[in-house]
């Protein structure tokens, strides 16, 4: 029996009590006979923003506080659902004539005039842990809520690599200067489509200068002085907790 995946407006309409919550299954929730949906493993994927009447035990939560709650492989279905969702919604008519797309795939549209073909985009970010000895760098950013710091992130530019991207992020946001830059890992980040990659940097030269106005504070923290911190899932919490557990991969002396 397949999963149902109900997603809208970075929200998941999940089945049971609260604190038992889970992805609902076929047979739980009505679904409309014209619904566009996506099929993919043992799930469905579907969009009803304006549904304001829900059947008995469904209930609208966060995408991103659905993590606590639900099963590892659901969270990660349930993100690349609303990934196709949310690109679904955005991308109906075709660049080159202005034709309405048609489905071709689970993952891609076809142009009817053309045949131009189109998939899910994905927009790189980088975020990096900048250490200087025992110190790392945590920034607040004006887009963040209350006072969390996280790590200095931003998109790939056309025609950079992601360690050249590492760099002019950490310049043009700090003023400082970095090396033996080393990829962590990756993550995709539904919120719409990011993928992020985080990497760690050393300190080389420079004052903590925020030049460019998308970071409001900030500066070096050691381990017993540590604010607050973004929230799980996030790749920049996961970095940030391998560096206070010194788990991160071994490099070169900052």
């Amino acid at each position: 029996m397949k999963k149902i995946i109900i997603a809208g407006a970075n929200r998941l309409m999940l089945f049971g009590g609260e604190g038992k919550l889970r992805l609902p299954f076929e047979g739980e929730v009505d679904i409309p006979s014209d619904a566009e949906t996506f099929v993919f493993g043992n799930y469905v994927a579907l969009s009803l923003p304006n549904m304001a009447d829900l059947s008995d035990g469904l209930v609208w939560k966060g995408l991103r506080e659905s993590w606590a709650t639900l099963q590892e492989d659901d969270y990660a279905a349930a993100s690349k659902a609303s990934e196709l969702l949310n690109w679904n919604a955005s991308e109906r008519y075709c660049g080159n004539d202005g034709s309405p797309l048609e489905r071709c795939s689970e993952i891609s549209k076809r142009c009817p005039r053309c045949g131009k073909e189109y998939f899910p985009r994905l927009n790189p970010a980088v975020v990096v842990l900048v250490t200087r000895g025992e110190e790392a760098l945590l920034v607040h950013s004006r887009n963040l809520k209350g006072d969390v710091h996280a790590l200095v992130a931003g998109f790939v530019e056309t025609g950079e690599s992601l360690e050249e991207c590492v760099a002019r992020e950490i310049r043009e946001e700090t003023s400082l200067e970095v090396g033996d830059i080393r990829y962590v890992g990756s993550q995709a980040w539904p919120f719409p489509y990011q993928l992020m990659m985080g990497f760690t940097a050393c300190y080389r030269s420079g004052e903590v200068v925020f030049a460019d106005g998308e970071l409001t504070s900030g500066g070096f923290f050691t381990r017993d002085n540590i604010p607050e911190i973004p929230s799980p899932p996030s790749l920049s919490r996961k970095i940030i907790d391998l560096w206070i557990s010194g788990d991160l991969p071994k490099k070169n002396e900052c």
